[in-house]
């Protein structure tokens, strides 16, 4: 497993940086259902605001032309 030798290669966490998304509403969801014994009847505000997060996201699709690698394997395709 792993990548062939002499090909481009950008790591996509360095290049874009990393998107957390929902972070901040996860751990105070979390952080509630740890306060409350993982109860989750009270800790339904936090749960709201997750869920209704978590929904936002699934609209947002990845971008249509693919990722960075795709693209440079493409270009040393052609280049070959």
């Amino acid at each position: 497993m792993g990548r062939k030798a002499g090909t481009l290669y950008i790591n996509p966490k360095k290049f874009g940086g990393l998107q957390k998304p929902c972070l901040k509403e996860t751990m105070t969801f979390l952080n509630c259902m740890a306060l409350n014994n993982n109860k989750d009847d009270h800790c339904e505000r936090q749960k709201k605001l997750l869920s209704d997060c978590m929904d936002a996201q699934a609209g947002k699709n990845k971008k249509p032309w693919g990722s960075i690698n795709y693209q440079l394997q493409r270009l040393m395709r052609g280049r070959k």
